[in-house]
């Protein structure tokens, strides 16, 4: 089971840390990751983290992102700075994706992020 928390409404230019809380899998051992849907668009990939906590990231949020992860609290999190509008989505946790972002079967239910003034 995937559940995720940390989202909101945010003014451009700000910040949110999403966090997933991961239960039913061996997660130390688990690539874990982050997707997004946005109004009216295809669910995309945003940002991966192996147990070897190699990461990888989408080109429009590297810089910007930053994917992490705790062993012990089994979650992983997204550091989100320098929000946009385009950022605006539903944002979705995966378990078992790969690191060139093809998804794993575990979907949590995700958690809304508003970037708006």
């Amino acid at each position: 089971q995937l559940v995720e928390s940390g989202g909101g409404l945010v003014q451009p230019g700000g910040s949110l840390r999403l966090s997933c809380a991961a239960s039913g899998i061996i997660f130390r051992l688990s690539t874990m990751g982050w997707y997004r849907q946005a109004p009216g668009k295809q669910r995309e990939f945003v940002a991966v983290i192996t147990g070897d906590e190699l990461t990888n990231y989408a080109d429009s949020v590297k810089g910007r992102f930053t994917i992490s992860r705790d062993n012990v609290k089994n979650t992983i999190y997204l550091q989100m700075n320098s929000l946009v509008p385009e950022d605006t989505a539903v944002y979705y946790c995966n378990a078992g994706l790969n690191l060139q972002g093809r998804p794993g079967v575990a979907w949590g239910q995700g958690t809304q992020v508003i970037v708006s003034s």
